[in-house]
């Protein structure tokens, strides 16, 4: 889709939904995308378990996309063994026995049941770029929107089958790209007040125009 439709869609979202945070756009490539520059940041020391990155979980960029579009590399989302499993960057055989799965198993926020259920990326990626859809230059893969639970409701009137998701909050990215459905995330927030919703871009170019 031309830039300017995405600028657009993103103008009529955040007045139909009266969203008070930009959507994002987020993107999987194998290659880097052209002229967007790469996350700035440190990478601290490994810890034991040899986890780092170059932010405490890859959800942090979702929030730091809001301002600018930058792009990252598998890397940069080291220290979350979770996300870089949903997001196809690490396998569960390759995190299983780190520090952070272990403190999630033991509290019962994910029970060992539930590891073999979540949805992850299939295709490696190299190169994952995030940034506000009205900035995007290419057709990403998903749309990511911070929504209150009123939000959530006009948009499922206007997309029915979107599914709503528990906890880890970032596989409804996988659910997303992997399954081209639209699913919402009730299990955690970004600010404790919000929920997180991902439409895929088909369903946003089909059904998006008027989700009022």
């Amino acid at each position: 889709m031309p830039i300017q439709e995405w600028r657009a869609l993103a103008g009529e979202l955040r007045t139909l939904l009266s969203l008070e945070h930009a959507p994002l756009a987020i993107t999987f490539s194998a290659e880097a995308p052209v002229g967007v520059p790469a996350y700035e940041g440190v990478t601290p020391e490994p810890m034991p378990d040899g986890r780092t990155g170059k932010v405490p979980a890859g959800c942090v960029f979702w929030v730091k996309a809001a301002e600018r579009t930058f792009t990252t590399l598998p890397e940069d989302h080291g220290n979350c063994s979770v996300g870089s499993m949903t997001h196809g960057l690490k396998t569960m055989a390759e995190v299983a026995n780190n520090a952070d799965v272990a403190a999630l198993l033991a509290s019962g926020w994910v029970t060992p049941d539930m590891v073999p259920k979540i949805p992850v990326i299939t295709q490696r990626p190299n190169f994952i770029t995030y940034g506000p859809l009205q900035d995007t230059a290419v057709d990403p893969d998903v749309v990511l929107l911070r929504l209150n639970p009123r939000q959530v409701m006009i948009l499922h009137d206007a997309i029915p089958e979107m599914r709503l998701e528990g906890k880890p909050q970032c596989h409804i990215i996988a659910i997303a790209k992997e399954h081209n459905e639209v699913a919402a995330s009730v299990g955690t927030t970004v600010t404790g007040e919000e929920l997180l919703e991902v439409v895929t871009a088909e369903a946003l170019t089909l059904e998006g125009d008027d989700p009022a």
